[in-house]
């Protein structure tokens, strides 16, 4: 299935409250939070045999490839807020 299908109702519920880019995005940004944390608890089981405080190496670079993408996707959120307060207040 396609996360198109899979996540139908949150989609027409941030589509119709912040339209469909930014719909689209706020799913998309909880879809990445959602892998993070389970990213995360598995990295509490999985431990790397040289360093026990530590999760595995693959472990480590999921997370930290999620949270870049979880920060990039709520910087181009910010950029578009941003843009729309922008030309309300220079429509005023």
């Amino acid at each position: 299935m396609s996360a198109f299908d899979d996540h139908k109702d949150e989609l027409a519920h941030y589509e119709q409250m912040l339209g469909r880019h930014r719909g689209r995005l706020a799913v998309s940004l909880d879809l990445v939070t959602n892998a993070l944390v389970l990213v995360g608890q598995h990295g509490v089981y999985c431990h790397s045999a040289g360093h026990p405080q530590k999760p595995v190496m693959d472990i480590q670079i999921i997370a930290g490839e999620l949270a870049k993408a979880k920060e990039l996707i709520q910087s181009v959120m910010e950029g578009l807020r941003a843009e729309r307060e922008g030309r309300t207040e220079e429509g005023r």
